[in-house]
C-alpha cells in the first residue's frame, strides 16, 4: 500500500506538472497563431480603407436633384462599409474620428466604449510608429454577452482628421478549443495516473505476495507446526529465499526434535532415578533412625557422625522430594487441592515455619497484613511451599536485613511481597531466577542446601493456580517476589494488587528524574507502605 500510494502520489505530481506546461505550450501556440493571423488580416483593412480616408469627399449628384445641393458622401462612411463587407460576423470594426465628436463607426452590435479600454484607446492615440497594437480584452455587446476578444488598434491621418481603427476579434471558439484540450488532458492523465498505479499495484505484489507467503509460514513455524516448508519458484532471489527458509526450517525442526528427546531422556531418567531411590533411602533411613535415637550411648564421635548422616538424610529426602514434584510437572500428572482460605493464616503459616531459619542468620519478619480477610480460591499446601521457599531464598541472600513480607487483596485478585534487602540481582536475572538449577552467583558458598528447584516449582506452582511468580532486583536495592493470584480459581488473572518494583525505590527513581513522585494506593486493602 506505501508504495502504490508512493506511486500514485508522485505520478499526480508528475503529470500535473506535465499536463500544465503541456496546456500552457497549447494555449500559447494557439492564441500565438490567432494574433498573428488577426494582426495580419487588421493590417491588410487599414491599408485597405487608407486610401478612402485620405482622399477628400467628391460630390456625386443624385438622381433628380441638384448636383449643386447633394452632400458629398463621408471617407468614414466609405471605409465602414468596406470593413463591414470584409468581416461579416467574424469579427467587428470601430472607426473613431479624433477629430470629430460623434462620428463614431462601428459594425455588428458591439459595445465600443465597454470593449475598448480607455488606458488602451490612449496607447493607440498616441503611438508614432506606425505599427498595430494589440491586446486581450472582453468584449461586451448590446445584448449584453461578453466573450474573450483580441482587440487590434491602429492610428491611421485621414483628410478629415485622425482616425483610431480597431478590429475586436471574438476567441470564443479558441476558448471551447483549449477548454476541450483541458478536459482532455484531464482525462488522459487521470487515466494515466490509474494506470501507474495498477502497474505499481501489480509489480509490488509480485514481490511482496512472496514476502508475505514467508511471514505466514514463520508466524507457522513459530507456533510449533515444524513441517511448514515453502514452495520454490525459478531461480531468483525470492526463489532463493524460500530455499534458505525451508532448509532452516528442517534444521530448526532436526534440532527442537533432538533437544526434545534429550529433555524426555532427561526427564524419565530424573523420574526414574528419584523413584529407584526412595526404596534405598527408606532402609537407610531406618538405620539413621535408630543410630540417631540411640546416639547418647555411643563416644563422642559416633554421637556427631549419627547426627550429621540425620541431617544429611533429612537434605536428601527434600532433594529427592523436589526432583518427584518437577518430574510430576514435567508429566503433566500435578493436580490442585482447591478450598477457600484465608491467605493471612497462610503467610503466618509459612513465616512461622522460617523463623528457626531466620534467628540462625540474625533476620527478622515484618509483616504488613490487612486487618480484613483476604480470601481465595487455592490449595495451601502448594502456596505454603511457595512462600517458604521464597522466605528461605530471601533470608539466603538477604545478608542478616529485615525481610518485609506484605499482603495485598483487591476485588479481583490478591498478592504476596517478599521483599529482602541484600545483594540484589543485576540486570537479566529477574527472569533467570526461576530457571532449573541456576544460582546468581555458583562460586558463593550456601548456608542453605538445596537442588536450586525452590523457585522452579514455585512458579509452576503459581502458573497451575492461574497466578504469577514475579522477581525483581536491582544490585544494591536488594529484591522482591511477588505472588499474584485470582481470588476464584480459574479466572483470568488481569492484574496485581501490589507493585512489583518495591515503593520506596520507584520513589528514589522518581525524586532522581525530577519528577513529581505520584504512588497510586497499591498496597492492597490497607494500603500502607513505609518508606525509607
Amino acid at each position: 500500500m506505501r508504495v502504490v500510494t508512493s506511486t500514485l502520489l508522485i505520478s499526480v505530481v508528475v503529470v500535473a506538472v506535465l499536463g500544465v506546461f503541456l496546456f500552457q505550450s497549447i494555449n500559447k501556440t494557439m492564441l500565438a497563431g490567432r494574433t498573428d493571423a488577426a494582426t495580419a488580416e487588421a493590417r491588410a483593412n487599414v491599408l485597405t480603407v487608407s486610401d478612402y480616408l485620405a482622399r477628400a469627399a467628391e460630390p456625386v449628384p443624385a438622381e433628380g436633384s441638384d448636383p449643386a445641393v447633394s452632400p458629398p458622401p463621408d471617407p468614414a462612411d466609405q471605409a465602414i462599409n468596406v470593413l463591414a463587407q470584409r468581416a461579416g460576423s467574424r469579427y467587428a470594426v470601430v472607426i473613431y474620428n479624433n477629430d470629430t465628436v460623434g462620428q463614431d463607426r462601428a459594425t455588428l452590435d458591439i459595445d465600443a466604449g465597454r470593449s475598448i479600454p480607455p488606458v488602451f484607446r490612449e496607447r493607440v492615440r498616441t503611438d508614432t510608429t506606425d505599427q498595430t497594437v494589440a491586446r486581450y480584452s472582453p468584449l461586451r455587446y448590446l445584448s449584453g454577452d461578453t466573450v474573450s476578444g483580441l482587440v487590434i488598434g491602429k492610428r491611421v491621418p485621414g483628410s478629415n482628421g485622425t482616425y483610431e481603427i480597431y478590429h475586436l476579434f471574438p476567441l470564443n471558439e479558441e476558448e471551447e478549443t483549449l477548454s476541450s484540450v483541458l478536459q482532455l488532458l484531464v482525462l488522459v492523465g487521470a487515466g494515466l495516473v490509474l494506470l501507474l498505479a495498477a502497474i505499481a499495484s501489480l509489480v509490488t505484489r509480485q514481490v511482496v505476495t512472496p514476502v508475505r507467503l514467508t511471514r505466514q509460514a514463520a508466524e507457522r513455524l513459530a507456533s510449533g507446526r515444524l513441517e511448514e516448508r515453502l514452495k520454490v519458484r525459478g531461480e531468483d532471489d525470492l526463489a532463493r529465499l524460500a530455499a534458505s527458509f525451508n532448509e532452516m526450517a528442517s534444521n530448526l525442526a532436526l534440532k527442537i526434535h533432538q533437544l526434545e528427546e534429550l529433555s524426555q531422556v532427561q526427564r524419565q531418567f530424573v523420574s526414574d532415578v528419584s523413584h529407584e531411590l526412595r526404596t534405598p533411602l527408606t532402609t537407610v533411613r531406618m538405620a539413621a533412625d535408630l543410630l540417631y535415637d540411640a546416639r547418647e550411648d555411643f563416644e563422642p564421635m559416633a554421637s556427631r557422625s549419627a547426627e550429621l548422616m540425620q541431617a544429611q538424610l533429612e537434605r536428601f529426602e527434600s532433594m529427592l522430594a523436589d526432583l518427584l514434584e518437577i518430574s510430576r510437572y514435567d508429566a503433566g500428572a500435578a493436580t490442585l487441592d482447591l478450598e477457600s482460605i484465608d491467605m493471612r493464616d497462610t503467610v503466618l503459616r509459612a513465616v512461622g515455619d522460617s523463623e528457626a531459619l531466620a534467628e540462625r542468620h540474625a533476620t527478622r519478619f515484618e509483616l504488613r497484613l490487612p486487618t480484613d480477610p483476604c480470601m481465595a480460591e487455592c490449595d495451601s499446601r502448594r502456596i505454603e511451599r511457595i512462600l517458604r521457599n521464597l522466605l528461605f531464598n530471601a533470608i539466603e541472600h538477604g545478608e542478616g536485613k529485615d525481610i518485609v513480607v506484605t499482603l495485598g487483596a483487591d476485588r479481583d485478585a490478591v498478592a504476596i511481597a517478599v521483599r529482602d534487602h541484600g545483594v540484589g540481582l543485576r540486570p537479566g536475572e529477574e527472569n533467570m531466577v526461576f530457571d532449573r538449577f541456576w544460582r546468581a552467583d555458583p562460586s558463593r558458598a550456601r548456608t542453605i542446601g538445596g537442588t536450586g528447584l525452590g523457585l522452579a516449582i514455585s512458579r509452576e506452582d503459581a502458573i497451575l493456580h492461574g497466578g504469577w511468580l514475579q522477581a525483581w532486583g536491582a544490585p544494591g536495592e536488594g529484591t522482591q517476589f511477588r505472588l499474584s493470584l485470582p481470588r476464584t480459581a480459574g479466572t483470568q488473572l488481569k492484574g496485581s494488587p501490589l507493585p512489583l518494583v518495591p515503593p520506596e525505590v520507584e520513589m528514589r527513581r522518581t525524586w532522581r528524574g525530577h519528577v513529581t513522585p505520584v504512588l497510586s494506593a497499591a498496597a492492597g486493602e490497607s494500603g500502607v507502605f513505609d518508606v525509607d
